[in-house]
């Protein structure tokens, strides 16, 4: 089984290979305006930002094949420029293309806030620096380009950092040092000198990682209230000065609040990432704050997708809401089975599948469920004419092996085995499902509280996962961790049925 890179040389080597998939569409309505020969260079560059990967594809196009002109292109007209419109439309049709749809949805995610981001960079700074606006449009546009790479090889890590940080409020350096190995920082830093992309935005990341104090330092002036006292504090320090009014800054400004907004307008962070741009602006902290929920709505109404969160939508929520909620920590047995659970759940969530067979997926599936401290469990999968359910594994059970379930003279188990879904029996809907289950089942749990999962692919269930919880109401813990064991199955079955299969010779 493949590990994953661990240093940053050895990710930058491992995501320089990954070719960014890009919506058909889009490709498509791309490559007919670069053929129009009555379109503008600008005209062009506009319709280019539909599609962050290309014009990633292209910048970097135009760096590779134009290293003697020096400096790397600022501006997507710079790029189609040195590029020429013709090459440029051969490198569109070479793209991987999907459906949009189909895209790994972290990616398409992470497009969105870096269209986010430029949109606030051009509204909050284009018209102060409006001979730097095709600048600030490049670069905050392709701010987290290095993001993306990772979001298309690996997204399931990019959902655990959301769910980890965002919703369980955990260190971000302490996530990604045990997802990449690395700081997420560094790694960005280091595929944005090796991309040659605008300096602007190496300079973004070096501030972040190596430089945080001009940061710190400038955070604290922008937190007072009175503008007068904030100027007064930068005449005192005319090097802090000095770096605060560069326009490279606008790029990070521009992304550390679409980043932060995409979690919540009321948050820390949010607010941070405002007064550091309302102090870099030197404008009244409400009047960023109007404006960058104007711009925000202005960016919905034009990059909004289905399946996908825009913060716009957080505008009308009530104080106090986040995207995200922190949920209960996990809790499993015993710090011994925490850790077995874990490294259970990083096995069925590995990219390709770690399992050659089902049978060795639904073993490890039966370990981490049993790892949350389960004692009974029953993994049950479909015959193939779709009318038995057939034992494969289970715990604490042992009049379980051989047992057949009738599905098709069971209306409750026909619908579990009919599509991926769930129920929960209780104490207050025991008496109107029970009597539904076969005779066998009730036999085997005689608890009053019982969990059916089914699980699959799109459509296809291939696993039902029945366990006797004895779940307490007032325990959401152990809850918590069946749900993410769930996931993980889930996962790993959807992995295991897209793996490259080997022809024989």
């Amino acid at each position: 089984m493949s590990s994953r890179p661990n240093t940053v040389e050895d990710w930058v080597k491992h995501l320089e290979g990954v070719r960014l998939p890009v919506a058909t569409a889009t490709a498509e309505r791309l490559r007919r305006a670069l053929a129009d020969g009555r379109l503008a260079l600008h005209e062009i560059a506009e319709r280019l930002c539909e599609s962050p990967p290309l014009a990633l594809a292209l910048l970097r196009e135009a760096n590779r094949g134009h290293a003697s002109l020096g400096d790397p292109a600022a501006s997507l007209e710079a790029v189609l420029g040195r590029v020429g419109l013709g090459p440029a439309e051969y490198l569109i049709a070479r793209q991987p293309t999907l459906p949009e749809e189909r895209l790994p949805r972290p990616l398409r995610q992470l497009c969105l806030v870096s269209q986010h981001a430029m949109t606030l960079g051009l509204g909050l700074f284009g018209v102060p620096l409006a001979r730097l606006w095709p600048d600030i449009r490049l670069a905050a546009l392709l701010f987290l380009a290095p993001l993306w790479p990772l979001a298309t090889r690996y997204p399931e890590l990019f959902e655990e950092w959301e769910r980890r940080v965002l919703g369980e409020g955990e260190p971000a350096i302490k996530v990604e040092r045990e997802l990449l190995g690395v700081p997420a920082i560094r790694l960005c830093q280091a595929l944005a000198r090796h991309w040659q992309l605008p300096e602007w935005i190496v300079e973004g990341y070096r501030l972040l990682d190596q430089d945080r104090r001009q940061l710190v330092r400038a955070l604290h002036i922008a937190h007072g209230d009175d503008p007068l006292e904030q100027q007064q504090r930068l005449d005192d320090d005319p090097n802090l000065r000095r770096w605060l009014t560069h326009p490279g800054n606008t790029i990070l400004l521009a992304n550390g609040l679409a980043l932060a907004s995409h979690h919540a307008w009321d948050g820390p962070h949010t607010l941070r990432w405002q007064r550091f741009s309302a102090l870099y602006l030197q404008l009244p902290l409400a009047r960023v704050q109007s404006r960058s929920h104007e711009l925000a709505v202005q960016d919905a109404q034009r990059h909004a997708r289905p399946g996908l969160w825009h913060p716009a939508e957080g505008l009308v929520w009530p104080p106090g809401e986040r995207r995200l909620k922190p949920v209960p920590r996990v809790q499993v047995a015993s710090e011994s089975q925490a850790q077995r659970w874990r490294g259970l759940c990083e096995q069925l969530l590995h990219t390709p599948s770690a399992f050659a067979t089902l049978p060795q997926l639904f073993d490890c599936a039966r370990q981490a469920l049993v790892a949350c401290g389960l004692p009974r469990l029953l993994l049950l999968t479909p015959d193939r004419n779709g009318q038995k359910g057939n034992v494969q594994l289970h715990h604490g059970l042992d009049d379980a092996p051989g047992l057949q379930l009738d599905i098709a003279s069971h209306p409750l188990l026909a619908k579990l085995f009919g599509s991926p879904g769930q129920l929960r029996i209780d104490d207050g809907n025991r008496a109107r499902f029970a009597p539904h289950l076969p005779a066998d089942l009730r036999r085997l749990f005689s608890n009053e509280r019982l969990w059916l999962r089914s699980l699959g692919f799109g459509e296809r269930v291939v696993l039902l996962a029945i366990l006797d919880s004895e779940l307490q109401p007032a325990d959401p813990r152990r809850t918590a961790a069946l749900d993410k064991t769930f996931t993980c199955i889930e996962r790993a079955i959807g992995t295991f049925a897209n793996r490259p299969r080997v022809r024989p010779t």
